[in-house]
């Protein structure tokens, strides 16, 4: 939560990109990696621990500018799902699934908030994509997994497109030889969809890419992103 409000209250955002994955006791929460080891004060898989467990971590125990891991002790924890849609009830989710049997809890808790016009739902799975659409019957926004995402590039390649049940086509710009293009971007824009680039975090490559016209950039830098869009 300290992040997410740097980005909404300090610079202004309303669109967060998380990862959210199931403690033991079914709660979704935001949380990128399978273990907690890498980046609090834990230890062990966070679906293997309850919330209750979670949230006596420190998520902020290996935060370190420049070694003094200035946020230690200070009460950041484990963020739950259901606390960013009720502390900001305007800004927009872009959720990417990280685990098995995500798919019901993740739709329950945007239900119980109304929030389905304001989420929009990925995954590197596309059953999970599948399963998720089926569960919400379409009402939430979703993005394009793997497959369909590898489709759509090579149709592009020709000056065709492909069309899916899909919102948006989320893609990392750097990946494999992957180029990003004028091909692309019109290819995805006529099938009706977004498209959005991760994880962008230099200058130079913002601003191409705006240039160019995608219509989202995910970012570990939003500072960097006011200053290229004049904010």
């Amino acid at each position: 939560m300290h992040a997410f409000a740097g980005a909404v209250e300090g610079l202004g955002y309303h669109y967060l990109e998380i990862d959210v994955r199931l403690t033991s006791d079914h709660v979704p929460v935001v949380f990128h990696d399978a273990k907690l080891n890498r980046t609090t004060s834990g230890t062990g898989k966070v679906v293997e621990r309850t919330l209750t467990e979670l949230q006596s971590v420190d998520a902020a125990y290996y935060f370190d500018p420049e070694n003094d891991y200035p946020l230690r002790g200070t009460g950041v924890g484990v963020s739950t799902l259901e606390e960013l849609y009720a502390t900001w009830p305007d800004v927009r989710l872009n959720i990417d699934l990280k685990g098995p049997g995500e798919e019901w809890a993740v739709a329950e808790v945007i239900r119980a908030f109304d929030a389905e016009h304001r989420t929009l739902i990925g995954s590197f799975n596309d059953r999970r994509i599948a399963r998720f659409r089926r569960i919400t019957r379409g009402r939430v926004a979703v993005s394009a997994g793997p497959t369909a995402s590898a489709a759509m590039y090579v149709a592009s390649r020709t000056g065709r497109t492909i069309h899916r049940q899909v919102q948006a086509y989320q893609l990392p710009f750097d990946y494999r030889g992957t180029r990003i293009d004028g091909k692309l971007i019109d290819a995805v824009h006529r099938a009706g969809a977004h498209i959005h680039l991760w994880t962008v975090n230099e200058p130079d490559d913002m601003r191409r890419f705006i240039d160019m016209g995608v219509d989202g950039i995910v970012t570990d830098r939003p500072d960097l992103l006011n200053e290229v869009m004049d904010v």
